[in-house]
């Protein structure tokens, strides 16, 4: 059994872009946004060094990686991630919307981020 972790990273009032979170050795394999946000997609900055250098996160074809837009609402969503996105990545900050088009947040967010060891 993979042991699995949750972190809490904050995107604050009037803001896109969340404080930087170490995820160390282990790999993101999901988000939980809560019903207060405000609608957005995901996408992430991440530094393979332990936060020294940052990089937009981009697919293997080089356009950014994003995750579609997301409306607050009634229900919380629950984002699966592909483990292998994000392997390498010691620490990860995540943006509402895209580096292009970032979305201010209208209240302070905590998104619950889920993480494994590494395969």
């Amino acid at each position: 059994m993979a042991e699995v972790d949750v972190l809490t990273v904050q995107i604050a009032n009037g803001t896109s872009l969340s404080a930087e979170i170490d995820i160390g050795s282990k790999s993101l394999v999901g988000i939980l946004v809560p019903t207060t946000w405000t609608t957005a997609g995901l996408s992430f900055q991440v530094s393979p060094d332990g936060g020294t250098t940052w990089g937009e996160l981009t697919t293997v074809a080089g356009t950014p990686y994003a995750i579609g837009s997301l409306t607050g609402g009634t229900l919380a969503y629950y984002v699966a991630v592909d483990p292998t996105t994000l392997r390498g990545a010691q620490a990860l900050k995540v943006r509402s919307g895209t580096q292009a088009a970032p979305v201010n947040q209208v209240s302070t967010v905590t998104l619950q981020l889920v993480t494994r060891l590494a395969f």
